[in-house]
Order: C-alpha cells, then structure tokens, then sequence
C-alpha cells in the first residue's frame, strides 16, 4: 500500500534509512513506520502478519503495537510540518530502507546491518546493494540523502559501481534517541543542512525547483 500510493516516480529527493526500528517498520512495513504517522499521516492500515518465530521481546502486533518508535516519529513529524500533506511530500520525495529486515540477538537487542559479522555484511550488502540500485534507477531522484553517515556510505558505494554520476548525496543527523546530536531540535538542524545543501530551497520544500526525470538541468544546478 505505500509503494502504491507513495512510489509513483520519478523523484526529486530519495530519503534512506538503514534498516527497521522495532516498533516502526517492523509493525507497519513502513520505513521510520511509527504506528500513529503511518495511520493517521500516511493514511495507511490493514493487518500484519506476524513472523512464525518471533521473538517475545519484540512481538509484531502491527497497527495494534502501543509503542512509539521516536526516529519514525521525528521524521515523518519533520515532513508533515514542512509539507502538511502526504500528497506534497510525495510528489518529489520518497523514503527508503537500505535493509528491510531487522535482526535480533538472543536478547531481543536490535543488531543494525553496521554491527553483523563481516562475512554476514558481505553477502547482506550485496543484495541490498542491487535492491538500492533498483530504486535509484526507478525513481531516478536528483537527491539521495541518507538518514545517518551508514546509509550515506551504501549511497556512494552503490553509485561508485553505477551510471548516476549526476545524483547528488548528502547525510542528515539520524533522528533516533541514541544519537546525543539529535536531543537538541532535530528538525531545526535537518531543514538548515537540507536548505543550505540546496535539497529544500529557503526552508521552503513547496518552492524547490521542478523535478527533471531524475537528472540535474542546467538550470537545476543553478
């Protein structure tokens, strides 16, 4: 339901997660998919299924998970202040995960694909590789920005092995709790480094420049 409503490309700016915060995409499929933005923001609701061995720390419970995952709260609460609708968002953004899938260890503690083995990084990375490749070509943005340094680096090493030279990349601070430089006005520090990146024009997202089939005009540069 959200690649249908919300993945019609091209694209100006594509935002990139890492990989599901437990009480965000692992509940609604969603990336940064906090329960209440993903129903009441997005407009989206329906069952989840739920894994056949799931872990009791983290149960799956869908749209009736009662927890609030704070870095899905802070992003989509960022775009629905700057744009108010869902619909304005979408018509030049899109927010992805590199990794749709969460790993957990023996004590319920989400491992994040930066802190796995490196022989498991290596045969992880090079299928979500080819699934970032795959967005980045369908969606052919302007802009990839990554939410955190980890997806700024898959950014660049996936564009290093392909023919989108012209797509710029940039990071934002992660919004999540335990990063200590998101505690003091995360969404005053993400509008400023995406005005002053030229991603949103004078804090304005509605006045950015029209989107070119993905690649950068000349007069896009300007």
């Amino acid at each position: 339901m959200y690649l249908a409503r919300y993945a019609a490309g091209p694209k100006r700016v594509v935002f990139l997660g890492m990989n599901p915060g437990p009480w965000g995409m692992t509940q609604t499929g969603v990336p940064f998919g906090e329960v209440s933005a993903v129903r009441d923001w997005l407009g989206i609701r329906g069952e989840v299924g739920t894994p056949n061995h799931g872990h009791p720390r983290i149960p799956v419970r869908g749209f009736d998970c009662a927890r609030s995952e704070v870095s899905g709260k802070r992003l989509w609460g960022l775009f629905r202040e700057i744009f108010g609708s869902p619909e304005r968002f979408s018509r030049d953004n899109f927010v992805s995960n590199y990794c749709p899938l969460m790993f957990l260890d023996a004590a319920g503690r989400n491992l994040t694909p930066d802190r796995i083995s490196r022989p498991d990084q290596a045969a992880l990375f090079a299928v979500c590789d080819r699934f970032l490749s795959a967005v980045i070509d369908t969606l052919r943005p302007l802009w990839l920005v990554g939410i955190g340094l980890f997806a700024e680096r898959r950014l660049r090493a996936v564009l290093e092995r392909t023919d989108n030279g012209d797509v710029r990349v940039m990071s934002i601070t992660h919004p999540s709790p335990a990063n200590p430089k998101s505690q003091k006005n995360w969404p005053g520090q993400v509008s400023a480094a995406l005005s002053k990146a030229g991603v949103w024009k004078e804090n304005r997202p509605g006045s950015c420049l029209p989107h070119s089939h993905g690649r950068a005009t000349r007069e896009d540069r300007k």
